[in-house]
Formats: structure tokens, sequence, C-alpha cells
């Protein structure tokens, strides 16, 4: 075979590719694949007819509508979940505090229809067709309550971690048949534990309220 047949021929009497056609070769290899993504990345944007942009129901949920101080929220929870838990994680009402989880210290407590309860150990499914109030819902900083006021002026509270509870079986307590004794308000308010040991200015917190009524 003549030179110029095997310049013109891409394979070499030997059957190999010639330095030309590998060269050739590779280099459109690497051009199409260079080319392939953007490509594919300038291209309109295609959106399945039957895709469902709306949030679907998380599987093993329950649908349920609390009442909350005076504000109705219809959400979606773990049947299992506390009421404590629901306030906090699911209305993001933080004001309640999880101390003991165990029904042990009060500081969850909340209102369910005007009666004091311990959040952690009631399941928010449970909860229904009930008004339930929390820290939020009897006062704030523009209008406070007069157990949180009393608090406040008695210095009933130091690090403020039980305070929400303290007050919330207060308000509860102080319309509960107890007697009028310091010793019955420490009866009265024995399920609420403040670590920090402000029971005397609580105490006077309570009944400086009690005295108004």
């Amino acid at each position: 075979m003549a030179s110029d047949e095997r310049e013109s021929d891409p394979k070499t009497s030997l059957g190999r590719l010639t330095r030309r056609s590998f060269l050739s070769h590779v280099g459109a290899a690497t051009a199409a694949t260079a080319i392939a993504p953007l490509a594919h990345s300038l291209a309109p944007a295609q959106t399945p007819a039957s895709e469902n942009f709306s949030t679907p129901t998380l599987p093993g949920t329950v649908g349920v509508t609390l009442r909350v101080n005076g504000q109705s929220h219809a959400i979606q929870i773990d049947p299992r979940a506390t009421l404590l838990d629901t306030l906090r994680e699911t209305i993001h009402l933080t004001g309640t505090k999880k101390g003991c989880d165990h029904g042990q210290c009060g500081a969850c407590t909340v209102h369910v229809n005007g009666r004091r309860i311990n959040s952690c150990l009631a399941l928010a499914a449970m909860q229904l067709n009930v008004e339930i109030t929390t820290i939020e819902g009897i006062g704030g900083p523009e209008n406070l309550h007069p157990m949180q006021n009393a608090f406040v002026e008695h210095d009933g509270l130091q690090c403020g971690y039980c305070t929400s509870g303290q007050i919330m079986s207060a308000v509860a307590m102080v319309k509960e048949p107890w007697g009028k004794t310091d010793v019955d308000v420490r009866e009265a308010m024995s399920g609420n534990i403040c670590r920090c040991g402000a029971y005397p200015n609580i105490v006077a917190s309570v009944q400086a309220v009690r005295r108004m009524s």
C-alpha cells in the first residue's frame, strides 16, 4: 500500500488507529460529553402534569382541631403526641415549659376548661371540644394578669424556668376551695417545684392576689 493511501486510511497496515484518527475520535467524544449536560441545563424545565404540589398527609398522623387561647388550630399530629409537645413543637407556644416530662414538676401546667393540668401527661388528640389556655393566653407584657404582676412585685421567680407553670397553677388555685393560710397555699401549690427555692415569695405572690379578690 502506498504511503498516501495509508495516511488516508484510518487504520495502519497493522490494524491499529493512526495518531490522527485517535485524536479526532477523542476530541469528538470529549466535546459530546461536555455539551450534553449544558444542553440539558439550557432546556426549558418540564413539569409532569400529574405532579401534586399540595402538602401530603404524613403517614400515621391524625387531623385534629385544638382551641388554644381563643383560637382554633387545625393540625396533623402523631396520635401519641402529648399536649405539651403539640403546644411547643406544632403550635409554637413555647411559654409552656418541659421540665421532668413525667408529671412531677408542674412546669408544663396549662388550663383545660379552667382546670389546671400537667400537659406532659395529656394526649393532644384527647383535647377536642375543650378550651385550652397557656401562659400566653392569660396576659402579656402590655397587659399583665394580676398573678403575673404579683410575681414581679414579690420576686416570685429566680431562673424563671418554672414560673409559667407556677403562675398557671396559681391562677387556677385561687378559684379552688382552699383555705386562707400560707400552709394551705403551699399544699395547693405542692405540685409545682421551684428548684431555685423561691417558695416564700411564690406564696406571697399568691396571697397578694387572693386578698384582691
